[in-house]
């Protein structure tokens, strides 16, 4: 959620900052601010809503010049988005600065053991207890690394801390626990941050920091420990994309540019995965052979766009493996007491990989004794380093909150991860898994196809833009692409928008539709599943009799429905579990222009982070 940026060096570390934190307004926020270390002292400024909101006050009310700073961009947790709670906080003393992510549990016990102390606490938040903290930690010992090991030793909860203080003007100092916090090291100076993309202008050049870790930040170089003051052993990664990619690049928003990218997406996410034998390979598996060809459940876990990509996963890893594939909601699978063990495999997919509810259904699966898979977009983020195996994707950076390129990856992994698994226990030939991989490597040319239609669908969403409701319905594989359709309107437009399986329609939607409703229709191929697609022409009936504008995605040279489709976008022929890579992008152009239409905002939707870091 929260945007964090550190640094010291030599360059304006008011500039490097906000430059950074520009970078990182697609998590989301609601207010920002900077603090500089100069002149002996320390100087701040904080304003709720936009960035440009602090821009104008730096603007009005200057800051010295410094080569030390940190700035943070804030998603309300505890306290409303105001000045007073927007970070940087601070002690009484105006000498420590900290920003934080995360939520810290203990903060009211030690809020009034700070209180009793004589302290003034001036905002509604938990961070600004630390602040506190740390002040009283560093003035026993005169080292503001140690004073936050110390001060972490104390707090609950899941958090990133990064704080400077006017004694030590050439340190920053940084601590992780269950939030992202990535190191970015170039010559002479150093960086710290919530995601690369706030330091990617200055170095590639980065260090993963693990799980209850301390980090200092000097000139000189980076030291890590642990809470404990114990050395700890880092690793360091070079990040394979620059800053160029994540501009817009001409388009008018990210989401537009990431939509467009999703072919060369595509793409490098089937790079590379068959080795010189012509076996299929995963980035990384510390989860011996023996112990796949046992696995006898699989279970994903998965937030938001995430899980739809598993729902249709279920269907290939069934297929394919004849395993049986449960799909959870992250945020609700520890609590029901899931039934797992050591031949159970959790596969857990994250574009950010540091998605705390998934991350927390992760360990959970992990302290039941089963083996867990990770499929990620972020090398070296939290959720991939907990896991047994990875898949990474490589759709580069996703900067729009409405996930994209992010979502058609997942499904490429998804369906590598079940191949995988086939071909480990033996449930898939080798020429088989090659015949569908080659089926896959035309799936980036048949998205293209795609996009090069879209229009038609932008005219359409225009037209739309004055509804109140749009349904979507969907047979097999396309009922979870409608979810997912259903859940960018939501997301983007605002708008009352519902996905449903469309064997269920009888069974009570059907009482929704009204005279002019849009209504999507995913529409299975007519090859193959005859009677699905039978089915889903007399659902189309059905809702056009009762005055629905019946708008249909089907395959080309499908003329059956062309009598029922008051709307018909075509897309290309495909193998049925493959169909929802080119089914799901014009429901994405779709949700985009209609939310363009109604005028609002495309990279950041109202009350929306990118990365969801809390529970």
């Amino acid at each position: 959620m929260c945007g964090i940026v550190g640094y010291v060096g030599s360059q304006s570390a008011l500039d490097v900052v906000m430059a950074g934190l520009k970078r990182l307004e697609y998590r989301g926020y609601d207010s920002s601010g900077v603090a500089v270390l100069a002149d002996g002292g320390l100087a701040a400024a904080k304003k709720a809503g936009k960035l440009v909101n602090l821009e104008k006050e730096l603007v009005e009310h200057p800051l010295p010049a410094g080569s030390t700073g940190i700035g943070h961009t804030r998603w309300a947790t505890h306290g409303g988005p105001t000045d007073a709670n927007a970070h940087p906080h601070l002690d009484n003393a105006g000498r420590v600065a900290v920003v934080h992510n995360g939520i810290i549990e203990n903060f009211a016990c030690l809020r009034a053991e700070l209180t009793e102390r004589g302290h003034d606490l001036a905002s509604d938040t938990d961070t600004e207890v630390v602040a506190h903290l740390l002040a009283e930690e560093f003035s026993a010992c005169a080292d503001l690394a140690e004073a936050m090991r110390q001060v972490c030793q104390r707090l609950e909860g899941a958090f990133t801390l990064v704080a400077v203080h006017a004694d030590e003007p050439d340190v920053v100092v940084g601590a992780r626990r269950n939030s992202p916090l990535v190191v970015g090291v170039g010559e002479g100076e150093a960086f710290l941050a919530s995601d690369v993309a706030a330091f990617i202008a200055h170095t590639r050049s980065a260090i993963e920091l693990g799980q209850d870790q301390v980090v200092e930040l000097s000139r000189d170089g980076v030291t890590v420990t642990g809470f404990d003051g114990a050395p700890a052993e880092v690793r360091s990664y070079h990040v394979d994309w620059d800053a160029s990619a994540a501009e817009k690049g001409g388009y008018d928003y990210f989401m537009l540019k990431e939509i467009a990218e999703q072919p060369k997406a595509v793409a490098d996410t089937l790079l590379g995965r068959i080795d010189a034998a012509g076996l299929l390979t995963l980035d990384e598996v510390r989860i011996p052979v023996h112990e796949l060809r046992e696995i006898d459940k699989v279970v994903i876990v998965a937030c938001g766009t995430a899980f739809h990509a598993g729902l249709i996963a279920k269907y290939a890893i069934e297929h394919w493996t004849r395993i049986p594939c449960e799909v959870e909601l992250a945020s609700e699978f520890r609590y029901r007491d899931p039934i797992l063990g050591s031949r159970s495999l959790v596969i857990a997919i994250s574009q950010s990989g540091e998605t705390m509810d998934t991350l927390m259904a992760l360990r959970h699966a992990r302290e039941q004794g089963s083996k867990v898979l990770a499929i990620c977009n972020t090398n070296g983020s939290t959720i991939p380093r907990e896991s047994d195996a990875v898949l990474y994707t490589h759709a580069g950076p996703e900067v729009a909150v409405a996930s994209t390129k992010a979502f058609l990856t997942q499904l490429v992994a998804c369906y590598l991860v079940a191949l995988y698994l086939g071909q480990v226990r033996g449930t898939k030939w080798g020429d088989e898994i090659q015949a569908v991989i080659r089926d896959l490597s035309q799936i980036a040319c048949e998205v293209e196809r795609v996009l090069e239609t879209m229009e038609p669908v932008r005219e359409l969403a225009r037209s739309v833009a004055d509804k109140n409701t749009v349904l979507f319905l969907g047979r097999h594989v396309g009922y979870p692409v409608a979810l997912e359709g259903a859940l960018k309107l939501k997301e983007l437009a605002y708008m009352h928008a519902e996905g449903f399986a469309a064997g269920e329609l009888k069974h009570g939607p059907i009482a929704l539709i009204e005279e002019g409703m849009p209504v999507v229709v995913v529409v299975p191929s007519s090859r193959g599943r005859s009677v699905l697609h039978d089915k889903i022409v007399s659902n189309i009936q059905e809702i056009r009799a009762r005055g629905a504008m019946t708008i249909v995605i089907a395959e080309e040279g499908d003329e059956t429905v062309v009598p029922y489709a008051d709307h018909l976008i075509r897309i290309p022929a495909t193998p049925t579990l493959l169909q929802p890579l080119v089914a799901t992008v014009p429901l994405q152009v779709f949700a985009c222009e209609l939310a363009t239409a109604r005028g609002n905002e495309v990279d950041q939707p109202r009350n929306l982070a990118k990365s969801v870091t809390v529970e």
